[in-house]
């Protein structure tokens, strides 16, 4: 009788590490080769939960406000109607 083989396939894609393991993550104290946005797997995975202080988003330029850009001049919506609301009245 012949055997039955039996062939497993990946469930998921490998973690690989991008420049061949060269380039580190850019996480202070943190040597784990980098594997996209210049982190490592595992700090990568915080940075798209928001739990790095990057976003994944543009944020308003004015200091200290991190909400989302709108679609006009880089500032969020309440620092674009603060500024031109300012000079429309004017």
């Amino acid at each position: 009788m012949a055997e039955a083989t039996q062939t497993t396939k990946p469930t998921h894609w490998p973690r690989t590490a991008k420049g061949n393991g060269k380039k580190a993550c850019t996480v202070e104290g943190c040597k784990r080769p980098y594997r996209a946005k210049s982190y490592c797997f595992f700090h990568f995975k915080k940075w798209r939960q928001g739990e790095l202080p990057h976003t994944r988003y543009r944020v308003c330029s004015k200091p200290e406000c991190r909400a989302k850009v709108g679609p006009k001049a880089g500032l969020c919506e309440k620092h674009f109607a603060e500024t031109y609301k300012k000079e429309a009245a004017a």
